[in-house]
């Protein structure tokens, strides 16, 4: 049992991982289409020459990624890192001035004064409010600007 690239046309990553996911065939254990890659699906199956059979069937797939001696094999730690969600706040610190893309506040500027990684929660003080007040958001409702590691 391996996992093996199969190489489809851009954007087209999840019709492809739905349409093979829907042969339910028994030598095809599992599908991954990850949004950090693009072109390509993981599949982990029994021998990478069943998919001979189905990926004429299926329209965007492209092939398999192959080796000299047939479809190419990837390990598991090659898509392990595409197996664990990354937080929201990942990427953010202290002291980044950041915008609200969501939520009441939506649009408006701010300084980030304290990040909360395991509710995935950002506290933030409005640039242009009067009285300096903490707001706390969730850590996809906003967007760095500019962060004073760069």
């Amino acid at each position: 049992m391996g996992i093996y690239s199969v190489k489809t046309t851009a954007s087209q990553e999840r019709t492809v991982a739905d349409m093979i996911a829907e042969k339910e065939m028994p030598e095809i254990h599992a599908v991954l289409a990850p949004d950090q890659l693009t072109s390509y699906v993981m599949v982990e199956a029994e021998d990478g020459n069943v998919f001979a059979r189905i990926l004429d069937e299926i329209p965007h797939a492209n092939g398999v990624i192959s080796g000299s001696d047939g479809p190419a094999e990837s390990g598991f730690s090659e898509v392990e890192h595409f197996l664990s969600p990354t937080p929201d706040v990942e990427g953010i610190a202290e002291g980044d001035i950041v915008e609200l893309i969501a939520g009441p506040f939506k649009g408006e500027k701010a300084r980030v004064q304290r990040i909360d990684e395991g509710k995935d929660q950002v506290t933030v003080e409005l640039y242009e409010a009067t009285v300096p007040i903490p707001v706390t958001v969730r850590g996809d409702q906003i967007r760095v600007l500019d962060s004073e590691e760069r």
